[in-house]
């Protein structure tokens, strides 16, 4: 099993990049996404995305499934392409409400998605957004989704065979870099 994990800004080219490490590990893909084409802009996005991926791809619809209920879909053999993290964190903590799920609910959601992606045989591709180098979100649902994707990301990346920061659409290899032991992964 590989996880690999590429992460960045908004239009960075980070969903590119993931595609093609999957369709260079095999025809055999599966895409998940949770975003949701509740209005014309986003439909929009969703068929664009749709159109750049090979049209022999899977493609599995998991917004308002629970966190891991999806993944018994997959076989070993499916290269998982998980197309946004962020995105799915965003419905995991909603899940249609108005009001989004106590912190600490919404790190055990995420949590059992996690150990369910980390426990997968096959290979997995995450795409996940980049939530620390922006300022700081001015709601407390705002800082709620940082802090939970953030949480998640540090622990992905953490576990991760290869991570990559996509910037302008070039990508940087952040698995070598050096991880200072006395960093705490929980924060």
């Amino acid at each position: 099993m590989a996880l690999v994990v590429f992460t960045g800004g908004a239009r960075s080219g980070k969903s590119g990049a993931a595609a093609r490490f999957a369709a260079a590990r095999s025809p055999h893909v599966v895409v998940a996404v949770a975003g949701v084409a509740d209005d014309e802009e986003m439909a929009t996005r969703i068929a664009r995305h749709r159109a750049e991926r090979p049209a022999d791809w899977q493609t599995l619809e998991i917004a308002g499934e629970s966190p891991t209920a999806w993944l018994e879909e997959l076989r070993e053999s499916d290269v998982l392409l998980l197309d946004c993290l962020g995105t799915l964190v965003t419905d995991l903590l909603w899940g249609g409400e108005t009001e989004p799920a106590s912190e600490a609910e919404a790190d055990r959601i995420v949590s059992e998605l996690l150990d369910a992606l980390l426990a997968r045989e096959g290979d997995t591709v995450i795409v996940t957004n980049e939530v620390g180098s922006g300022v700081v979100p001015v709601s407390a649902a705002g800082r709620l989704f940082r802090d939970v994707l953030g949480r998640a990301n540090t622990r992905l990346v953490a576990a991760a065979d290869a991570a990559y920061l996509v910037v302008c659409g070039r990508c940087i290899d952040i698995s070598v870099a050096p991880v200072d032991p006395a960093w705490p992964t929980d924060r």
